[in-house]
């Protein structure tokens, strides 16, 4: 293992994979959230730990979402903990991978599809609490659609990430994260109140996908053209 990157070197790294975007020049909520991923990331490379074995872990805890999500009483906050988690993971695979200099196309692949994954066993809770199936299915595949659109723009020429959108994934991992804890926390007055809270959520979760595709089409669009 070579040596590892200090924070600037890090910053900089992470840019050129994320569409020339610097989190030292980001709000200071995601400059604070990418710097811990930084120092998590650092520590585990330091233990030698693989960012795949990051990447796994984080979709076991999404995967407990759903199982934990259903339990009587404290089972929604349960579940937001476990989004809350495994976000974290998510961000830390990553940060392992820079840091330590071990990125790599393969990894790219894994943690795109674990992302996804995640993302279907967060609805799958939203849909055990009580949301509507059709509402969850339309959530999962405008968002299935926002990544599909920008990788195939990308597969086409676009060289960076066309927009930054309300539809990326840490929206989808916050809608999750309060729908939960509001879904848990109405619950708690009434128990059929847990389900339309989480319902809301849903559709919160669909219009803002369908409002982030429209305008990364846009973004795409307007890339290519010029690109043309």
């Amino acid at each position: 293992m070579g040596t590892q990157l200090n924070w600037n070197e890090y910053a900089t790294a992470w840019a050129r994979l994320h569409g020339g975007f610097d989190p030292r020049a980001a709000t200071p909520v995601v400059r604070g959230w990418l710097r811990l991923a930084y120092h998590v990331g650092y520590v585990l490379g330091r233990l030698r730990v693989a960012p795949t074995a990051v990447t796994v872990a984080g979709v076991l805890l999404c995967f407990c979402v759903p199982l934990l999500a259903v339990r009587p009483g404290d089972g929604p906050f349960l579940g937001a903990l476990f989004v809350l988690l495994a976000a974290v993971a998510d961000s830390v695979d990553g940060a392992v991978a820079v840091a330590t200099g071990r990125t790599s196309r393969l990894g790219y692949v894994y943690d795109s599809v674990a992302d996804r994954l995640g993302e279907v066993a967060w609805l799958v809770a939203f849909w055990l609490v009580g949301a509507p199936g059709a509402l969850v299915v339309a959530g999962g595949a405008l968002s299935w659609l926002h990544e599909y659109v920008r990788a195939r723009a990308v597969s086409a020429g676009m060289r960076e990430l066309g927009a930054v959108t309300v539809g990326e994934r840490p929206t989808r991992v916050s809608v999750a994260l309060v729908g939960l804890l509001l879904a848990g926390l109405t619950g708690l007055v009434e128990t059929d109140l847990a389900a339309g809270t989480i319902t809301m959520a849903t559709a919160v979760w669909v219009l803002l996908a369908a409002f982030g595709l429209g305008q990364l089409l846009s973004a795409v669009r307007r890339a290519l053209i010029d690109a043309g």
